[in-house]
C-alpha cells in the first residue's frame, strides 16, 4: 500500500472512530467537526420509519450511508449475508431479521470504536444470528464460497484499492451469490479532480468511481449481470446508486456441487466443510472429532 493510501485509510478510520464515539456519548454521527458531516442525502433518513423503530437508537444514530442496501438486496430466510463496512450495525441487524434464525448476518469493519458500538447494539437488539468481524474490506476474514449476499452502504468508495474489494467480494460469495450495494457513483464525464472539488474523500465523494469504472471493476473481478441504478443526486454530477451483480456458476462449480450431492454434501466427516454452517456427519462427534477421525487434511 502506498504512503498516500495508508494516510487516506487512517484519515477514514479516525473520522469514523470519532463518529462512533459521539454516538456512544449520546450524540449523532453527523454532528461536530471531527466526525462525518452529512445532509438529507445520507444517514438514517434513507430508512423507513418502521425499520428505524425496530433498532437500537445508537444503531440508527450511527448510520452514515447513502442508501438502504437491505431494501434492494432481496434477502431470504436462511441466507448468509455480509455487510462491508458495517459501522454501528444498522444494516447487519436489519439483515439478521430478514434471514431469520436459520440464516446469519456478518458485519465487517476496520474501526475498533464502531465495532464496540455495533456489539452493544447487537446486545440491545437481542440478535443471536449476528457476528461482527474486524478487518479491512480489501481482505475479508471469511472462507471462500460461504456468503449468499454481500451488501454495503457508501463504503466501497472509501477504499483506496477497489479492485481488491471487488476481488475479495467475489471470492467469499457462493456461486450464484449476489451483491446489493449502495454507493456514490460519478458521472463518466467527471475527472478525479472534479470529483475532489465536490467533496472530500471521507465524505464519500472524492474516492467515488464513475459508472463505467464501477462496471469495469466488477466485471474484471468476474461478476456478471452488473446493474448500476442512480437513485438521487448527492452533488453536481454525483449520485447515490444501487449496484447489483452476481457471481456466475461455472462448470467446475457444477461438477463440485454434483459430487457433493452424491456424497451427501459430506467432506472430511462433516457437511458444508470449512464454512460457517459445517456440522459433523456423525451426531455423536464434534466437528473437530469428525475431521480428525476422517483422516483427511482439513483441520480448520
Amino acid at each position: 500500500m502506498s504512503e498516500q493510501s495508508t494516510e487516506l485509510r487512517e484519515t477514514v478510520r479516525r473520522r469514523y472512530a470519532a463518529a462512533a464515539v459521539q454516538v456512544a456519548e449520546g450524540g449523532t454521527a453527523c454532528c461536530g467537526p471531527q466526525a462525518i458531516e452529512v445532509d438529507d442525502n445520507f444517514g438514517s433518513a434513507l430508512y423507513a420509519a418502521d425499520e428505524r423503530d425496530q433498532l437500537p437508537t445508537a444503531a440508527v444514530a450511527a448510520s452514515l450511508g447513502c442508501g438502504n442496501p437491505t431494501a434492494v438486496a432481496d434477502l431470504h430466510e436462511g441466507e448468509h449475508v455480509l455487510d462491508l463496512g458495517s459501522g454501528g450495525g444498522i444494516d447487519v441487524l436489519l439483515s439478521a431479521r430478514r434471514v431469520g434464525p436459520s440464516g446469519k448476518a456478518y458485519g465487517l469493519d476496520m474501526t475498533e470504536e464502531m465495532l464496540v458500538l455495533a456489539l452493544a447494539n447487537q446486545k440491545e437488539a437481542g440478535a443471536t444470528n449476528v457476528e461482527f468481524l474486524k478487518g479491512p474490506i480489501e481482505a475479508i476474514p471469511l472462507p471462500a464460497n460461504t456468503i449468499d449476499v454481500v451488501i454495503s452502504n457508501c463504503v466501497v468508495n472509501l477504499s483506496t484499492d477497489k479492485a481488491a474489494v471487488f476481488a475479495e467480494t467475489f471470492r467469499v460469495l457462493k456461486p450464484e451469490g449476489r451483491i446489493g450495494i449502495s454507493d456514490v457513483v460519478a458521472d463518466d464525464a467527471l475527472t478525479p479532480a472534479q470529483r475532489a472539488e465536490r467533496g472530500d474523500y471521507v465524505g464519500c465523494i472524492a474516492g467515488a468511481l464513475s459508472f463505467a469504472e464501477y462496471r469495469q471493476g466488477l466485471e474484471a473481478a468476474g461478476f456478471t449481470g452488473v446493474e448500476i441504478t442512480p437513485t438521487h443526486a448527492v452533488a453536481d454530477g454525483m449520485h447515490s446508486a444501487i449496484v447489483r451483480a452476481a457471481k456466475p456458476i461455472t462448470s467446475g462449480d457444477a461438477s463440485h456441487e454434483a459430487a457433493g450431492s452424491e456424497a451427501g454434501d459430506s467432506c472430511c466427516g462433516v457437511t458444508a466443510c470449512c464454512t460457517p454452517t459445517e456440522q459433523s456427519s456423525d451426531p455423536a462427534l464434534t466437528v473437530a472429532e469428525a475431521k480428525s477421525a476422517s483422516g483427511c487434511g482439513c483441520r480448520s
